[in-house]
């Protein structure tokens, strides 16, 4: 499983995908810090 992790003010959110182009795709369009991650 894919993650990627999004940085926010006071925050973060986490978003898990089976594939990791779906991950990247996702990851590209957000603006501020985010972390791509895998885990089994």
């Amino acid at each position: 499983m894919w993650v990627v992790t999004v940085f926010e003010q006071d925050s973060f959110r986490m978003f898990e995908f089976e594939e990791m182009n779906e991950a990247t795709l996702v990851m590209a369009s957000f603006k501020g810090s985010a972390i791509l991650s895998y885990t089994k």
